[in-house]
């Protein structure tokens, strides 16, 4: 292979710092410009040289467990961590007791609340070499038809994204003893985990693991993140899942490989049951002490294996998993193989005596991979690619058959891409999960466009420090040096050194928008570090909101979370963020304007907590996810009166009648409906009567809070202006009241100073007046001075109650934003600063004892609740864990929030308050 040339500054080594002291990651300082100067791998600069483009990376905050004694705690060797897609890290530790036996832990954490770490004793016999979490679920797969323009869906009977299937939710772990087991959360719970199926290859280690590939992948096209539709923005990539079912259905499992070159693979039938079959990679079989595993379009996996010595050639295995019989079948081919580029350099051939990372550039690229071989002190990277090759044809064969000459044989062939100098020992790689292409082609687009996020890899050092370089040139684009502790009267020349390793990230994992790198280090502190989007290249602050819109647009489509982009925006980002957000959805399909309905929502909810200039409108948005929630549970409720189906449902007709008539008598639209739709069960209403008083109190709110509209920080401003919002209130209302002559005890319960006043009647025809004002039909205009002078009188006919407007959130994001680093401990809830968004706003403020209350079913829980609650990892609602109605539409209310929030966030037991 021949190696491409490129300029030796873009191969720097970390050995420039070793000079220091150990550093202490929670003291790591932000990157910045560095003097002129190649780093060499034995320390110092080579005149002559210039630094490469070295970007900002900082750290955000730095998690550390209780002071244990030497003889319990034992850093796990070899140590895994894995990020997923739903923003939830999972990491191992060793714990050492009294008798001298090794308790292998594994911790499960959400990055917005780190110290709430979940420790489950694996009972895993061994140490824990991989974890891996799942990728897109169906879901995913689903939503992105409707993206793409595929297949038509009927969106009536399309689901809310809460009861969607949670991917990024289960984790395979697998040990040295050749052990694997599948985890998946207990009741939906995050901080509650259980392993209920898994394989074993007995006595054999797992040097590699894998889920098998869904056949989802999305492509990036950032050239056209101007384009209107998500449909030119992201595009659904062909591509095969490694085991299809009947009709093409992806079939879930996992494969392995193990130590003595076997490879293992397990299906999860939809019964439940576990398939497993183990081939030999391999007729001979050797050690494999490195192994990654790759997927390739056409339904194919590919292995690389590596016996740990560079002097050794680095081979390749296709593996086809098919079912016959019932029967899990493995077929394996030998593909190209190739040595080290350093291994065939005489001045390099006995320096880096061992490979101690082999990764593919990603899962679903299995043309290009990434080796780094070692010494005890400094390491070297390759990055090698697989191409295809034509293969010259001796003139002898030419002569005898022309046609041989004309169509050359090709053959594939691995060839060197990039290679470094000399570099400190790497301890740890992560690679970019963003999927963006890499052809010259798509690099140079990157390139004109700007847009860096997923274009480098991490490499950490034994020295402390961290490079993200290219992924194909291996080019430094941002360091983050570690900076020792010192008082601030001490000189720094007379710094003592000291002796011993220095603190280093034994294992690191990249966000799934490679904005943030989280690294557990020698010592099982985790450091969550921000990699800015930029990576040190000056862009425009336009072009910055364009590439941070562009990644939520992305998590929106993918139904990834969100908050590792939500570390880069500033507070003076936020209302042109919202903005921008909102015209690129409304220029959207009207379908799948309603499946990403909620979505953006809950996008804009968490953007508005960032600043305090929009913290009153995160009030709005849940209030409008509630809204929205509600109508469509209540229309799903009403039946068609007569077997032959019309082909609008009542629901429809319901709301297409509210349009129509404008009167201000509820009961003169309600004579207009077929009334024998709305009949149900007394029990059934009875159980709805919470959810029938919420709307009834927040119409008297909204009505009330009219006269003081000018005000944009009073929780509820926006829906004054909000048709479509006042609407569905306006239809509601004529529900209830039709319900309410069914059963009265159903009804929305107001205190009144008249006991002769129709409250209902009231509301309803002011809420007509001002929905009148703004609704679609007509141009928007000011409601007139009677309307205002009625709504001033409200108070003093109807008591006007205070609402629970929003939940609290004890949540990081907000706090992050000065860029001081929060040094955190597992285990013990930090006395947080105040967050900049958080003001005393009206509705907002909170006393300590409060009566706190269940933000879904709108119960009162008490000041300390003796309920078993669960609260959302992002907004921070609160729920019972155990519903305490029994009614069937109760269920179907409560079903929609069984693995998700409102806002789409995952749930966490939260233990009981004590008074």
């Amino acid at each position: 292979g021949r190696s491409h040339s490129f300029p030796r500054s873009l191969c720097e080594g970390a050995g420039a710092v070793r000079e220091m002291a150990a550093p202490d990651p929670s003291r790591w300082g932000e990157c910045g410009p560095r003097p002129p100067g190649r780093l060499s791998a034995r320390g110092g600069q080579e005149p002559g040289t210039v630094l490469g483009a070295v970007g900002m990376m900082d750290l955000a905050y730095v998690c550390e467990w209780e002071k244990w004694a030497k003889s319990t705690y034992c850093p796990s060797l070899p140590l895994a961590c894995a990020w997923s897609c739903r923003n939830l890290i999972a990491f191992t530790t060793d714990l050492r007791n009294d008798d001298q036996d090794l308790t292998h832990m594994i911790h499960i954490l959400d990055t917005e609340h780190p110290w709430e770490v979940h420790s489950v004793n694996s009972g895993h016999s061994e140490a824990i070499t991989c974890l891996e979490w799942d990728q897109s679920g169906q879901w995913a797969l689903w939503e992105s038809r409707v993206c793409m323009g595929g297949a038509a869906v009927d969106l009536s009977i399309r689901r809310a994204p809460d009861t969607a299937v949670t991917t990024g939710s289960r984790l395979l772990s697998a040990d040295a003893d050749g052990r694997i087991k599948c985890w998946s959360m207990a009741d939906h719970l995050a901080n509650s985990w259980e392993s209920s199926v898994g394989s074993q290859v007995e006595g054999d280690p797992i040097v590699a693991l894998s889920w098998l590939h869904n056949g989802v992948k999305l492509a990036l096209h950032v050239e056209k993140s101007g384009a209107s539709s998500f449909g030119e923005k992201f595009s659904r990539v062909k591509f095969s899942p490694s085991l299809t079912l009947f009709g093409g259905k992806p079939m879930e499992g996992w494969i392995a490989v193990t130590v003595s070159g076997l490879v293992t693979v397990s299906l999860l039938k939809p019964s439940g049951q576990v398939l497993t079959s183990t081939e030999s990679l391999c007729r001979l079989r050797g050690r494999v002490a490195l192994a990654d595993i790759a997927f390739t379009g056409g339904g194919n996996i590919v292995v690389a294996a590596a016996d740990g010595s560079s002097a050794s050639p680095v081979k390749f295995y296709k593996v086809c998993v098919s079912v016959v019989s019932e029967k899990c079948r493995i077929d394996t081919e030998i593909l190209p193989s190739l040595f080290m580029r350093c291994t065939t350099d005489p001045n390099r051939k006995d320096r880096f005596p061992a490979i101690t990372h082999l990764k593919f550039l990603a899962r679903d690229m299995s043309e290009q991979v990434l080796l780094c071989a070692s010494s005890q002190t400094s390491s070297l990277v390759e990055c090698w690619s697989l191409r295809k090759e034509g293969l010259p044809v001796n003139n002898i064969f030419q002569q005898i058959s022309p046609v041989v000459g004309d169509k050359q044989p090709m053959i594939l062939k691995w060839r060197i891409l990039s290679a470094t100098n000399d570099l400190d020992r790497v301890s740890a790689v992560a690679l970019p999960k963003l999927p963006i292409s890499l052809t010259n082609t798509d690099l140079k687009v990157a390139s004109d466009t700007q847009f860096y996020p997923g274009l480098g890899l991490a490499l950490a050092f034994q020295d402390g420090s961290v490079h993200v370089v290219h992924r194909l040139s291996l080019q430094t684009m941002a360091v983050l040096y570690s900076s020792a502790p010192r008082s601030l009267d001490e000189p720094a020349l007379k710094r003592p050194r000291t002796t011993g390793p220095a603190i280093h990230f034994k294992a690191m994992q990249l966000s799934w928008t490679s904005l943030a790198l989280v690294g557990i280090d020698n010592h099982g502190k985790l450091s969550m570090l921000r990699i800015s989007p930029s990576l040190g290249h000056p862009l425009e602050p336009k072009l910055a909101l364009q590439h941070l819109l562009f990644l939520l647009e992305y998590c929106m489509v993918t139904g990834y979370d969100w908050w590792d982009i939500l570390l880069h925006v500033q507070p003076g980002m936020v209302q042109s963020l919202v903005e921008r957000l909102h015209e690129e959805y409304t220029r959207q399909k009207p379908a799948l304007q309603q499946v990403l309905s909620t979505r953006i929502l809950a996008m804009k909810a968490s953007l508005c907590k960032l600043s305090p200039c929009t913290v009153a409108r995160v009030c709005d948005y849940h209030t409008k996810l509630f809204l929205m929630a509600i109508t469509s549970t209540l229309k799903s409720l009403l039946r068609p009166h007569f077997l032959n189906t019309p082909d609008k449902s009542p629901g429809d007709r319901l709301a297409e009648i509210c349009a129509k008539i404008t009167d201000v008598d509820i009961d003169k639209v309600m004579i207009n409906l077929k009334t024998e739709e709305f009949v149900l069960d007394m029990n059934t209403l009875q159980a709805l009567q919470q959810l029938l008083q919420w709307v009834g109190d927040f119409v008297l709110y909204l009505l009330v809070s009219l006269p003081s509209q000018g005000s944009p920080l009073r929780p509820g401003h926006s829906f004054l202006r909000d048709g479509a919002s006042l609407g569905m209130l306006r239809e509601l209302m004529v529900v209830i009241r039709i319900w309410g002559l069914l059963k009265p005890s159903c009804l929305p319960v107001y205190t009144a100073t008249s006991d002769t006043q129709d409250s209902m009647s009231l509301l309803f025809r002011l809420l007509t007046k001002l929905w009148i004002c703004c609704r679609d039909e007509g141009p928007a205009s000011e409601p007139d001075e009677g309307l205002v002078d009625e709504c001033c009188l409200l108070p003093s006919q109807l008591l006007v109650p205070s609402l629970d407007w929003l939940p609290a959130s004890d949540g990081l994001v907000s706090r992050l934003q000065p860029k001081q680093p929060l040094r955190l401990r597992f285990g013990r809830a930090p006395a947080l600063p105040s967050s900049s968004s958080t003001l005393q706003l009206d509705g907002l403020a909170r006393a300590p004892g409060q009566p706190k209350i269940d933000h879904l079913r709108r119960l009162h829980l008490g000041a300390y609740p003796t309920e078993e609650c669960k609260a959302c990892t992002r907004c921070g609602c609160v729920t019972m864990l155990r519903s305490p109605n029994k009614t069937t539409a109760v269920k179907q209310w409560e079903q929609r929030w069984i693995k998700n929030c409102l806002c789409g966030g995952l749930w966490r037991r939260v233990p009981l308050s004590c008074p």
